[in-house]
């Protein structure tokens, strides 16, 4: 089965989003990151923040103009804080849980948690 995916990458040098849309996302993500996608290379690092996959080239043309107008922004920024806010619940509830058991620094990764919600 063929997908079309529709992605945002977030630049770490500018903090801004970029929309595209490819059929093969591991390879375009790649082109993005050595600098050979014109629109992007100025602004690398990046890191792929968000996608989705579609059945059909149509879908992923469509969605990918409807997340670059206003209402397609305002949908990535509130999709990404209500999974993040998720995330770091689940975190801190992780992190109570080896602070309170005495765990706390035995084992990789222990304190991560700790950095990741201070």
């Amino acid at each position: 089965m063929k997908f079309y995916y529709v992605y945002v990458l977030k630049s770490k040098k500018d903090k801004k989003n970029y929309v595209g849309y490819t059929e093969n996302l591991k390879l375009r993500f790649e082109q993005h990151g050595k600098g050979l996608v014109a629109s992007t290379k100025n602004r690398r690092p990046l890191d792929l923040i968000y996608y989705e996959a579609c059945l059909m080239r149509k879908d992923a043309t469509h969605r990918e103009k409807y997340l670059k107008t206003y209402y397609g922004k305002m949908f990535i920024k509130n999709r990404l804080k209500s999974y993040l806010a998720g995330w770091i619940k689940r975190a801190r509830r992780i992190n109570r849980t080896i602070w309170s058991s005495g765990n706390a620094g035995r084992g990789a990764g222990a304190g991560i948690f700790c950095r990741l919600v201070t």
